[in-house]
């Protein structure tokens, strides 16, 4: 038998205080609206198959056949939710993480604090360097 072992311990999800094993913060937090609709089946699934630590070993082939992704889909919805620190993965494992309070992606200013007036990519790509 494979003994399963968290990715990030510290990170294993618990049941959130509301009645729901999602964590509402997904919605109040706006991760919902950060990633494409492949990502949230993937992670609604992951979140479905997990077990009581979050984790899963259901593999890709396997994802992509129950969810009608192809593995290029697949991996981009899979990046998309690392990127946000929803889930971690080493193959052949996943693992739903637990939100961490006041996690957000980090994003150039002018995306946090709208001016109407078009920037270059040169300030973005700097914004982003000094948000890192």
């Amino acid at each position: 038998m494979v003994q399963k072992l968290p990715i990030f311990p510290h990170r294993v999800r618990r049941v959130p205080k509301q009645f729901s094993w999602v964590d509402h913060r997904l919605v109040r937090d706006r991760y919902i609206e950060r990633f494409s609709h492949q990502a949230a089946a993937l992670y609604l699934f992951l979140v479905t198959v997990a077990d009581a630590k979050g984790l899963s070993y259901y593999s890709d082939p396997t994802i992509e056949k129950r969810l009608g992704m192809d593995e290029v889909t697949l991996s981009q919805a899979r990046n998309e939710l690392m990127r946000l620190g929803l889930i971690a993965w080493e193959k052949p494992i996943y693992q739903v993480l637990a939100i961490e309070e006041h996690h957000h992606e980090a994003q150039p200013e002018t995306a946090r604090k709208p001016t109407g007036r078009p920037i270059s990519i040169g300030q973005i790509l700097k914004q982003m360097a000094e948000d890192a």
